[in-house]
Parts: C-alpha cells; structure tokens; sequence
C-alpha cells in the first residue's frame, strides 16, 4: 500500500512551502513554478483554489502575485490538501473498490478507518511552519 499526496495536493504543498519561505512581498506564479519545480500551466489553477480557500492572496497585474493570507503557523497541512482536493476521507473500499456500507463493512475496513483517521490526524496538527522548518515537529 502506498499512501501519497495527489498531484494537484503535492503542487498545493509546494506553492504554499514557497509562500511561506519568501515573506518579502508577492512571487509572482512563474517564480513558485521555478523554484518548486511544478509545471507553469498547474500553477494557476492551483493558486486559484488556495485563493478560493481564504489560504492565499492574489494581485493581478505587471507587479501582481501571491501572498500567504495567514502566517504559516495558522495554515495547517491538511486544510491545503483539503483546498485542492476536497475532503481527503477515503470513501473507496480497499477490498471492494466501492463504499463500504453500513450494514456490511470489509473485513479491513476498521483497521484502515483507523490508520486513515491517524493520517488524518496528524496532518491536521501539522502546520505550513513545521515544514518550513524541516518538519522538524515531534509526532503527535
């Protein structure tokens, strides 16, 4: 089993690292391109769903950009995940490949409801600074 950021989310992370590291004005969308390494075309789409979430700031113009909202401290992990993807509770069955249903649950189904809600948990306590500074926080 792998668990991993979706693409889209892994950008989102990435963009909002370069905000929080740069907190002298606006970077413009080429330059978070460039310095987190995601494609220029992805860059706009996910800064307008961070912008739509209240976690980012947008100038537009010749001297436009974005900004972080909020101080990284404020921002957690999970809710710049949540921004681009929505809910991240996993409603696919690992066994069946569709939802579990109330009355009959997979045999797995507790185990990987529990190690979803620790993920889940855990993101959560993590803040955009707790990255910014190497993740360097005790697990919570």
């Amino acid at each position: 089993m792998r668990l991993q950021l979706t693409r889209r989310a892994d950008y989102a992370v990435r963009a909002m690292l370069a905000l929080a590291r740069h907190d002298d004005g606006l970077l413009s969308g080429n330059r978070i391109a460039a310095a987190m390494d995601i494609p220029p075309r992805y860059v706009a789409q996910v800064m307008g769903d961070l912008v739509q979430a209240g976690l980012v700031e947008a100038r537009t113009g010749r001297r436009g950009g974005y900004r972080l909202a909020q101080r990284p401290a404020q921002i957690r992990i999970l809710t710049v995940v949540e921004a681009v993807e929505g809910d991240a509770r996993r409603r696919t069955c690992v066994l069946r490949g569709g939802a579990c249903s109330r009355d009959a649950v997979c045999d797995v189904h507790q185990i990987f409801s529990s190690a979803q809600d620790a993920l889940l948990e855990r993101l959560s306590a993590a803040r955009l600074s707790d990255a910014v500074n190497g993740g360097s926080q005790p697990p919570g």
